[in-house]
């Protein structure tokens, strides 16, 4: 719990100090998107509180266009676990219902709110690249749990990303036609909202997509390998993916504006 309310210390310490008015609307936001996702037991109660942490910090460093976002993943994420849950519930792959805890709040969107609050001590160069990177937190998120719940419902054939050999759906680095198209979709569709709500630029947002599709395979070889062999858990691997969705935006970015 405390992990997940930590951004929202940081909003403040970035932000040199917000104006009251601003903490009581950005606190009131956030409280009502965190009792609307325990109530569709999106998350559990410490997701929950996670999930205030966060979108506090979304909204204070960045007002509605960024935690509008945050809104479009989260329905995403919920609409792609219930998909298909009579077909999981006989596969014995159902997430259970009391939705996500905090841990997996962390591991999943954590890293966006630290960059969003970051912004406010950044040159407009940093920023940029700040904001681009925190929309693929929250695009690779997107991509991995649709690619997960998608292909656990649907996929008749999934198959090891490091040997190719068939395995049961729901395999830790377990991939599938189904769960490859997921991701890729979920990732254009979060880069092409910040597109709409005006926060990413045309080649950004194709950055964030690529990047954020790219991750998830990536999370398939950790899962695969790391997280078969009990050296990592599945929370890890999930940071560790959207860390690699940073990376990946931030290499793209490059490329797209200093050497094309």
């Amino acid at each position: 719990m405390i992990i997940g309310l930590a951004p929202a210390a940081l909003t403040l310490f970035f932000g040199h100090g917000l104006p009251l008015r601003n903490i009581a609307i950005s606190a009131l936001i956030a409280a009502l998107f965190a009792l609307f996702a325990w109530l569709l037991r999106g998350v559990s109660l410490s997701g929950a509180l996670a999930g205030f942490g966060i979108a506090f910090t979304l909204f204070a460093a960045d007002g509605w266009p960024t935690f509008a976002l945050l809104v479009f993943v989260f329905l995403v994420t919920l609409a792609a676990t219930r998909a298909g849950h009579a077909r999981k519930a006989e596969r014995r792959l159902a997430e259970p219902h009391g939705g996500r805890t905090a841990a997996q709040v962390v591991a999943n969107v954590g890293l966006a709110a630290y960059l969003v609050a970051l912004l406010s001590r950044a040159d407009w160069v940093a920023a940029f690249v700040l904001y681009a990177c925190a929309v693929a937190v929250l695009a690779e998120a997107a991509a991995d749990t649709c690619a997960s719940e998608i292909g656990k419902a649907y996929a008749e054939k999934t198959f090891l990303i490091t040997t190719r050999r068939p395995v049961p759906p729901g395999t830790d680095g377990g991939v599938s036609r189904w769960g490859v198209g997921a991701a890729a979709g979920a990732a254009g569709a979060t880069a092409a909202v910040a597109y709409a709500l005006d926060t990413l630029a045309l080649r950004p947002a194709l950055a964030v997509a690529l990047a954020a599709t790219l991750a998830t395979f990536i999370d398939s070889v950790l899962g695969a390998t790391l997280e078969r062999r009990g050296w990592l858990n599945n929370d890890a691997v999930n940071f560790l993916s959207t860390t690699a969705a940073v990376v990946l935006t931030a290499v793209t970015l490059l490329v797209l504006y200093l050497l094309v």
